[in-house]
């Protein structure tokens, strides 16, 4: 169960999102499950599998010496919002202005964001496809990265607009993919593993 404040700090946006961000913060998510605001709604989906771990260490290790010097990368949950979107994610990765993180808000502004990835899984592969790479996109985050699990593929996202981004390029798990800026470097992908699945995820 997440801990409840006395008080709710209100997120900027419409109200129907501000509503649904107080019901996000005080909700009981159950064991092994996060929550996010996709569409309107308050999704739950599973924490990952223990073996996406190497792929998130590789992806920080190889992209934080080439990130903005205040920016931090890394894949501690935190929850961020994009109002005008009535969205709020949680990035498996990120990398976001270290200024962001000077509060005691439990949901960050999403304009902070430099670069976000997420690591599909069979429960969240739609929505990182169909709603966060377009919202991503329109909400100007200038680096989008899909590790697609379930297709052992890489894809990065480019050049974002109001229509979404602009550019995108695949490579599969083995293959080097060049990170565009504020980057500026390339992904070894070489060590990315997806084991063999012996227990069926929802």
């Amino acid at each position: 169960m997440l801990e409840r404040p006395t008080t709710i700090e209100a997120a900027d946006g419409p109200p129907p999102f501000q509503a649904m961000c107080q019901t996000l913060l005080t909700m009981e998510v159950p064991d092994g499950y996060r929550a996010e605001i996709v569409g309107g709604n308050i999704v739950m989906s599973p924490w990952s599998r223990g073996f996406y771990l190497p792929v998130m260490r590789s992806i920080r290790a190889q992209l934080e010496p080439h990130a903005r010097k205040d920016h931090v990368v890394d894949h501690a949950p935190f929850l961020f919002t994009f109002p005008g979107e009535e969205r709020a994610y949680g990035p498996d990765i990120y990398a976001a202005a270290a200024s962001a993180f000077r509060t005691d808000a439990r949901h960050l502004d999403g304009e902070a964001l430099s670069f976000a990835c997420e690591l599909t899984s069979p429960a969240t592969r739609l929505v990182d496809w169909q709603d966060k790479a377009p919202v991503y996109g329109r909400a100007g985050v200038p680096v989008y990265l899909l590790i697609d699990m379930e297709e052992a593929a890489a894809t990065v996202f480019w050049s974002p607009s109001e229509k979404g981004y602009l550019s995108r390029t695949t490579v599969p798990f083995g293959g080097k993919l060049e990170i565009p800026d504020p980057f500026g470097c390339e992904l070894d992908t070489s060590g990315f593993e997806v084991p063999s699945r012996t227990t069926t995820e929802s």
